[in-house]
């Protein structure tokens, strides 16, 4: 259910921003806010004290919170002099990347800017980034704390200093093409043009939209600037050992989005499975059920395995084709009739080609690898088209 309320400018106003696009060089802000009630007005009166008027501007909060944060951007807005959108969301979908997504999808200026509502970001850039991009012809533009004239000192303490900076080291190292140029790819403070942005191909999981945008769907040119990191204004920071383990598993996403890259993982995942195995196998032997039957019954326990993790980490995005039992009966299927064919083929190589027994085994693994990795992606994860989130729109003036 969609509420909409008139706004004050020419782009609150709902039958101009239908008839043509806001004109060059326009911004929308957007801020996607969970719990931020304390920091709001704070927020829109530095926007409206940095952004000049003659800057056509619109912000878009797209709010995923628990508490008063709704009401509390609804009573500042009325404050504000430029026009004010509220997209709350009954449903999270993607973290914090989903939610800048869902305010991408609403902007209705050239340019975006993506920024925290948690002031750490100041608006005073907002104007830069904007005339960077124009004058560079840049179709995405980063705030940077890494290079000169920027610094990282609203970060709290050493020990999420030296987490940004690893996770800095390990995204530039697994996607050095597609983050050449861009020195911060753990910002959240950045400009993008509408035009380069390919919403449909955007997979965002957690808070790092930036690093989502950078490696699906990068603009040719990019630049940046710098910037100074803000103390956080009022309440705390959403950062949390959940919200790690989610970033390690969007970056494992990423790097295995090409077929190829799958099936290396795939591979991975696979001869992990052998230690449950090996555990199971010692257990069921231990309480004195012969090798054969324990050998049957320490295979399902890797096969357990690997299914729980090519669910989370390599087919996140495909699991809605197929409910879970259904999945999983695949996946058992296809894992257990891999040794079953296996033993066939190597008689197979031995017997007809001439192969030494090793041989023929190394070259049965293979193929019954690739038969099984094909078969898992077409039988158990075939792509399908996703469906959107549920959301409700408020309209605030």
């Amino acid at each position: 259910m969609t509420h909409e309320y008139t706004a004050p400018g020419e782009l609150g106003d709902p039958a101009v921003r239908g008839a043509e696009v806001a004109e060059p060089g326009a911004v929308t802000i957007v801020v996607p806010t969970y719990n931020e009630s304390a920091n709001i007005r704070q927020l829109l009166h530095q926007i409206t004290e940095s952004v000049p008027t003659r800057l056509p501007c619109e912000v878009v909060f797209v709010d995923d919170s628990t508490d008063d944060t709704p009401e509390v951007i609804q009573e500042a807005a009325k404050d504000c002099p430029y026009p004010v959108t509220l997209l709350h969301r009954e449903e999270p979908v993607g973290g914090l990347g989903g939610a800048v997504v869902e305010g991408m999808k609403a902007a209705g200026s050239d340019w975006i800017v993506v920024m925290d509502g948690d002031c750490q970001h100041p608006p005073s850039l907002v104007p830069e980034l904007v005339a960077t991009g124009e004058r560079a012809h840049a179709g995405l533009v980063v705030a940077s704390r890494y290079i000169k004239g920027g610094s990282r000192a609203g970060l709290a303490g050493s020990y999420r200093v030296a987490v940004s900076r690893g996770a800095t080291w390990l995204t530039k190292s697994l996607f050095p093409r597609r983050l050449h140029g861009i020195s911060d790819p753990m910002s959240g403070f950045f400009a993008i043009r509408r035009s380069d942005i390919t919403a449909d191909a955007l997979k965002p999981l957690g808070y790092k939209i930036l690093l989502e945008l950078a490696v699906r769907s990068r603009p040719r040119q990019v630049t940046e600037v710098p910037f100074v990191f803000q103390d956080r204004f009022a309440g705390e920071s959403k950062s949390s050992a959940q919200e790690g383990f989610r970033f390690l598993r969007h970056l494992i996403g990423l790097r295995t989005a090409s077929p190829v890259a799958r099936m290396v993982g795939f591979g991975l995942i696979g001869a992990s499975g052998f230690l449950p195995n090996l555990v199971g196998l010692w257990a069921l032997m231990a309480l004195g059920l012969h090798y054969v039957p324990a050998e049957i019954l320490a295979n399902q326990l890797g096969v357990a395995w690997n299914f729980v993790l090519v669910e989370h980490l390599l087919f996140r995005d495909r699991r809605r084709h197929r409910n879970r039992w259904d999945r999983a009966g695949r996946f058992a299927l296809l894992a257990n009739a891999d040794l079953v064919l296996r033993i066939p083929l190597i008689a197979l190589f031995v017997d007809r080609l001439g192969m030494g027994a090793l041989s023929a085994t190394a070259l049965a693994l293979v193929t019954t690898f690739v038969l099984r990795f094909v078969g898992t992606e077409a039988l158990v994860y075939l792509p399908r088209r996703g469906r959107g989130g549920h959301s409700k729109a408020r309209r605030a003036a």
